[in-house]
């Protein structure tokens, strides 16, 4: 048994209520949580002479950026050199936090399905709807 918010108590095994404990205590230990992707770019210019456009050729950069979502749209923001290197363990973060989560929904779901109270049929008296009649 696990103790939960507002105290509601959930049916676990010793096994993997002392998994989900461990999971929580290392999400309370971690720190910012960047979402998005940390990466860089090279990039051709818009000057025809450049470099940039030879063959091979010798592209600018490399640039620094975040991406992520925001509202289901791509936004991008330029870093530099110094902000890569914190912000690069934010994002690591965020990708551990998203593993444990995704653990302790595995153990969630796993004692619904586990959990002896669930009817394996609807009670008894109770069907499904019939389908709507469709008038020719």
């Amino acid at each position: 048994m696990l103790t939960g918010r507002e105290g509601v108590t959930v049916p676990l095994s010793a096994d993997a209520a002392d998994r989900a404990r461990r999971i929580l205590a290392e999400i309370v230990a971690l720190g910012p949580a960047l979402p998005g992707t940390i990466l860089a770019r090279s990039m051709r210019c818009r000057s025809p002479g450049c470099h940039c456009h030879a063959d091979p050729p010798h592209l600018h950069g490399p640039y620094w950026f975040w991406t992520r979502k925001v509202e289901a749209k791509t936004v991008s923001q330029v870093l530099s050199a110094e902000q890569v290197d914190e912000y690069r363990t934010w994002s690591d973060t965020d990708r551990r936090l998203r593993a444990l989560v995704r653990e302790l929904e595995q153990i969630a779901i796993a004692a619904v399905e586990a959990d002896l109270r669930s009817p394996h049929r609807p009670p008894s008296g109770l069907r499904p709807a019939d389908p709507p009649v469709q008038n020719p």
